[in-house]
């Protein structure tokens, strides 16, 4: 083999490499996102001694009353809505935090589902999110959290937790804050799930279905 055939073998060599590089690249690329994809949607791993929700009749003296209307600002995905103008919708209302609430994280995708199947039905949901972190809060924080649990509903920011307190907490700060509320056409508190995850295949998950099925009827 003559110096330009050789010169010629190696290049072509070196080109199949090349392709064989940026295909591996691509491809360990596609698994690290596929893998960060599914540690955001999937609950948490949890034993049977976890703790993931609390208990399921906490603040069960709320149903059947009608709550204040919310304080909210920093509206995402919608202009500002009130609960008197929601009247004739089914309203969840689930308060969130991010990023250190693996309660919030676990039930991200239930909440999507839920968005995505229920609310040609009538159903407005409102994801009130409460800052707990040390650093200062800023849309910029809300929006990037939103868009790593996928949220394409109504979020609002509950500014110094000032409808948490006045709906849930009540003087009780023992309670968990990520909790959800359930209401009815008239604004009547239905279903309460009293903070934590849910998620298919547990029982608060299946609760919260089943009243949002028979309230959308």
């Amino acid at each position: 083999m003559d110096w330009e055939s050789r010169k010629y073998f190696w290049l072509g060599a070196l080109a199949v490499v090349t392709v064989l590089l940026a295909y591996m690249a691509l491809q360990a690329n596609r698994i690290a996102v596929e893998a960060v994809a599914r540690q955001r949607t999937q609950p948490p791993p949890m034993d049977t001694n976890s703790v993931y929700a609390a208990a399921a009749d906490a603040g069960r003296e709320l149903l059947g009353t009608t709550p204040p209307e919310w304080t909210a600002s920093f509206w995402f995905n919608s202009p500002p809505l009130t609960l008197e103008s929601l009247r004739g919708k089914v309203v969840l209302v689930r308060w969130w935090t991010a990023p250190d609430c693996p309660y919030c994280r676990a039930s991200a995708p239930a909440l999507n589902e839920f968005w995505e199947n229920y609310r040609v039905r009538g159903l407005v949901m409102v994801g009130m999110y409460h800052h707990k972190t040390d650093t200062p809060l800023s849309r910029q924080h809300v929006q990037q959290a939103m868009e790593e649990f996928g949220f394409k509903f109504p979020v609002a920011v509950d500014q110094d937790w000032t409808t948490l307190r006045r709906w849930w907490l009540a003087g009780d700060e023992k309670r968990w804050t990520s909790v959800t509320f359930l209401l009815d056409r008239e604004g009547v508190i239905r279903h309460i799930h009293p903070g934590g995850s849910y998620f298919k295949g547990e029982p608060g998950y299946d609760a919260l279905r089943a009243r949002l099925e028979d309230l959308l009827k």
